[in-house]
């Protein structure tokens, strides 16, 4: 009986891995689509900066 309680066990641990993986994915997958490219913050930055100066 101990031994069947043990495998039971390591399927649920699998199970959690498994969940733990697919919701990396998802929030990788979703960070890539919210991601701005380099260009786009390295120019939008200063450009903001010198008109408050300016203004």
């Amino acid at each position: 009986m101990g031994m069947q309680g043990g495998e039971s066990e390591k399927k649920g641990e699998q199970a959690e891995a498994a969940e733990r993986e697919a919701a990396k994915r998802r929030l990788l997958a979703q960070a890539e689509a919210d991601r701005v490219p380099v260009e786009d913050t390295t120019r939008a930055v200063p450009d903001r900066r010198w008109r408050r100066d300016r203004g």
